[in-house]
């Protein structure tokens, strides 16, 4: 696997550790979970709230525990590249991969439920989650916002999520869709 999809990869698991510890564990979905509730303001034992819970317990079901290769329930840096890089290698396969996971994020983040993600929708969920800063969120999705539309259209999200998991650009903004690489 080249540099830079191993670079993206740890970028986005330093995201998923929410509490530091060098693993993402169900914990850490759950923190990520309540981060996004509270983000998006609305009341912890809301209708959305649970729509958040169950969309990041799938999260934690279908893209983070299988790559627990010794089965502790602790996923390492090292479990979530090797298994990245095994899944997600030909971009074709990105509609059974992750878009439906994409999709349910997507819902998620467009608050007001217009069918785009506004920068501020954008700067809440992912600076809350990713641990960017808002300035570093909103540079982020000014490069993402290809149409200058000023806010992302679900076809915007997907080629940014598409590009992140199977690109191989170092030009690309969809890099930094979690936060700044270093």
């Amino acid at each position: 696997m080249d540099e830079l999809r191993t670079r993206k990869y740890e970028r986005w698991f330093r995201a998923a550790d929410v509490d530091g510890d060098s693993a993402i564990t169900r914990q850490d979905v759950v923190t990520m979970s309540e981060r996004y509730v509270q983000a998006r303001g609305i009341a912890p034992d809301s209708p959305q709230a649970r729509q958040m819970y169950e969309t990041m317990h799938g999260f934690w079901e279908s893209v983070i525990a299988p790559a627990d290769a010794d089965k502790d329930n602790r996923v390492t840096l090292a479990e979530v590249t090797q298994a990245f890089a095994a899944t997600f290698t030909d971009r074709a396969h990105y509609p059974e991969e992750l878009a439906p996971v994409a999709d349910r994020f997507f819902d998620l983040a467009d608050g007001d439920g217009d069918g785009a993600i506004s920068r501020t929708e954008f700067t809440h969920i992912f600076g809350s989650t990713g641990r960017a800063a808002d300035d570093e969120c909103a540079e982020v999705f000014n490069a993402l916002d290809l149409d200058v539309s000023g806010s992302l259209s679900r076809a915007e999200y997907h080629k940014a999520v598409s590009e992140f998991f199977y690109g191989d650009d170092p030009g690309s903004p969809a890099n930094h869709i979690f936060g700044r690489l270093t």
